[in-house]
């Protein structure tokens, strides 16, 4: 098989949205300012006004060039693709819901749910073989209870490990790239062309959004995104190595849950503080992003690098992991 003709293509899938999102974002930074869309870096000594819901053109941009890519390619792209766009867009108008209601956590969980459901006609589903006994069929289990589960989870979990300039774009980016990396060699990648659109476009977003920030991507962001990749992993049946890769994510959840049982000890603080010399100072080390800095002085920059580096690592073992 000539894999050059496969591969130019998939740089294609790569670099439109990526220098689409270039050409756009300046703009649409400065319009959203214009226009009030605007939220407080927490973590600078003057705390400046930054552009938010990047999110939303995020989407838009990745969708666009998925639309103008299927006018030469139309052949090429399976159904898995416009059932994962129609997953990550309710997902993210969700978010922008969330973004200016607030709907809660646990509301979250059960209303993305349903949104999931268009995934399940796609769904690899093997029979599990037990010892002994044979194969047995958890289609209805699987189906109907992991998958609507599963994706929402995953958004969720993206959604909550952030906080600082770049960070929840930078660790999605990492996973993503490494389920399109593991997908290439283990899965069937035409399902995943709208994820390759994605990450091309979030790899240029994230330029804008790394510290210091010019936009936030915002629930609207974080939620699509984080569903892109439970998508991802459902349709690949990545299941058991997606969340090896979002073990720092799910980590950072069981912090987060302890500290709502102790939260009559510890008050709830959702930032920390800026000491004089730049350094982080946090009020507690229930969030995995400020576990570091509550040992050893740390600016917002190396606390997010280092949240990096651990990703990596997961990320690294999830793609040797089958399945």
């Amino acid at each position: 098989m000539d894999y050059l003709p496969l591969l130019l293509m998939f740089i294609f899938f790569i670099l439109m949205p990526f220098a689409l999102m270039l050409l756009v974002m300046p703009k649409s930074i400065r319009a959203m300012k214009a226009h009030g869309f605007v939220g407080r870096d927490m973590y600078k000594p003057d705390r400046p006004k930054v552009a938010i819901n990047g999110g939303l053109i995020l989407l838009l941009i990745a969708i666009f060039s998925m639309s103008i890519i299927s006018l030469f390619y139309s052949k090429h792209i399976p159904p898995e693709n416009h059932a994962m766009i129609m997953v990550i867009v309710l997902f993210a108008l969700f978010g922008l819901v969330d973004d200016m209601i607030d709907i809660g956590r646990s509301a979250k969980l059960i209303l993305l749910y349903y949104c999931s459901y268009p995934l399940i006609p796609f769904v690899p589903v093997i029979p599990l073989q037990i010892p002994f006994i044979g194969p047995l069929d958890l289609n209805i289990l699987y189906l109907q209870l992991l998958i609507p589960t599963f994706v929402p989870v995953v958004a969720n979990l993206v959604n909550m490990h952030s906080g600082f300039n770049g960070l929840a774009p930078g660790l999605s980016l990492l996973v993503l790239t490494t389920l399109l990396v593991k997908t290439w060699f283990f899965g069937d990648i035409y399902k995943v062309l709208f994820i390759i659109c994605l990450t091309g476009a979030l790899a240029a977003y994230f330029l804008f959004e790394k510290y210091p920030a010019q936009i936030f991507w915002g629930n609207v962001g974080a939620l699509s995104v984080g569903a892109a990749i439970g998508a991802t992993c459902v349709i690949q049946g990545f299941i058991v190595s997606g969340f090896v890769m979002l073990i720092p994510h799910t980590v950072n959840f069981l912090m987060w849950i302890y500290w709502k049982l102790n939260m009559k000890r510890v008050p709830f603080e959702k930032f920390g503080k800026i000491r004089e010399d730049g350094t982080l100072e946090v009020p507690n080390r229930f969030t995995l992003k400020w576990v570091l800095p509550s040992y050893i002085r740390l600016t917002e920059r190396q606390s997010a690098l280092a949240m990096f580096g651990l990703t990596g690592i997961f990320c690294v073992v999830g793609f040797f992991i089958p399945g």
